[in-house]
């Protein structure tokens, strides 16, 4: 089944389908990119909350692409996806997978670009970086604590029913010993900007592409451990990393 837009007459917008946490609003990191992107592009948009347990059947009625295959040889399916019927609304544009959604919205959508001419092959190497790298030590500590604050149905989706482990003690301070690492090296290569640009975010002095996809992982860690985690990163080199934060704010609606 494909999507069809409604028949009222206000003007189609765009739609990001997000998973939820225990009340509507956003965490997950890949999803905050296209957020941050909607929102520095001023796009019209609203949002779709979709419940883990119920992507596939949803994406699949929209007729969502699948975004890989999985171990068993059956197609994937996960957020974020956004719908934009405002080019031809008989026959929306149905996108997944991030970096595939972000190029469209840059090639649709060109004003206030997040992609400096010439720059999308750093970028995108940067973003595979703070996803695949940086982001990998966190694992550990934010799987469970972010498996624990979904809805119940959505953790018992994930886990039988079951508790997910959380780290604790010594443990919890080796995994963090483990993060501080990345983000120190990642300082240590931004700060090479600091004479031709603000020192704060990746490309010179504008945001784009690149920080969108950083602080998505910090928006993940302020939201999801706030206490523990985001109060040790937001002082880390020197708070770098809050800076940017603050860089971004401006960028964090949830429509």
């Amino acid at each position: 089944m494909s999507y069809h837009p409604s028949a009222s007459r206000a003007p189609p917008m765009l739609i990001l389908y997000d998973v939820p946490g225990r009340t509507p609003h956003s965490w997950a990191p890949n999803i905050w990119r296209i957020r941050f992107i909607l929102n520095y592009k001023r796009l019209s948009y609203k949002t779709v909350w979709v419940q883990f347990p119920d992507v596939e059947m949803t994406l699949r009625s929209i007729g969502a692409p699948s975004s890989g295959t999985g171990s068993n040889g059956k197609p994937l399916y996960t957020l974020p996806v956004v719908v934009d019927p405002t080019q031809n609304p008989r026959a929306p544009r149905v996108l997944s997978n991030p970096n595939m959604i972000a190029e469209y919205l840059e090639s649709a959508y060109p004003a206030r670009p997040v992609f400096p001419e010439g720059s999308r092959a750093m970028q995108t190497l940067f973003v595979h970086y703070v996803q695949d790298v940086l982001s990998k030590p966190l694992l550990p500590i934010m799987a469970p604590l972010s498996h624990s604050q979904l809805p119940d149905r959505t953790q018992e989706y994930f886990r039988g029913g079951a508790p997910t482990p959380m780290l604790t003690g010594p443990q919890r301070e080796q995994a963090w010993r483990a993060v501080k690492d990345q983000f120190d090296f990642l300082a240590a290569v931004l700060d090479k900007n600091m004479g031709d640009g603000d020192g704060i975010v990746a490309m010179g002095y504008e945001v784009s592409y690149a920080d969108f996809a950083l602080c998505s992982v910090l928006i993940w860690i302020e939201r999801m451990a706030g206490q523990d985690g985001w109060a040790r990163v937001r002082t880390w080199n020197g708070g770098r990393w809050h800076r940017l934060w603050e860089r971004c704010r401006d960028y964090m609606d949830e429509l």
